[in-house]
C-alpha cells in the first residue's frame, strides 16, 4: 500500500497530531501488519464497518479494497449480506458507490 498523507494533506495544519497517527500509525503500522492479516482481508472487515456506520469514507475504502484485490462479486456479496445487518437505505448508498468504483469490471 503506498504510503498514507490523506491526514496530512486535510487535517496537517489544524490537528497533526490526528494527522499523524492517521498517517503513520493506522495506515503505516496497523495496515502494514500484513503476516498478521493481509491488505486484502483489512479491507473488506473496513468497508464491512464503515458500511454499517454510513459514514462518507466507505467511498474511499472501496476503492482501496479495489486496489487491495477485493473482487466486484465480494463487495456485491458482502453488501448485501450485510443489509439485513445495517439497513436496506445503507446498503443502496453501498451499492451505489460500489457501482461507480466497481461498475467497470
Amino acid at each position: 500500500m503506498p504510503k498514507q498523507t490523506a491526514g496530512r494533506d486535510n487535517l496537517g495544519e489544524f490537528a497533526p497530531q490526528f494527522a499523524a497517527l492517521n498517517d503513520d500509525v493506522l495506515f503505516g503500522e496497523v495496515w502494514d501488519r500484513e503476516k498478521e492479516l493481509s491488505p486484502r482481508d483489512r479491507s473488506l472487515i473496513t468497508v464491512a464497518s464503515l458500511l454499517t456506520q454510513g459514514v462518507p469514507q466507505l467511498e474511499a475504502h472501496l476503492t482501496i479494497a479495489k486496489q487491495n484485490g477485493v473482487t466486484k462479486d465480494e463487495i456485491v456479496e458482502l453488501i448485501t449480506h450485510l443489509a439485513f445487518y445495517a439497513g436496506w437505505p445503507k446498503a443502496w448508498t453501498a451499492f451505489n458507490l460500489a457501482k461507480e468504483i466497481f461498475g467497470e469490471e
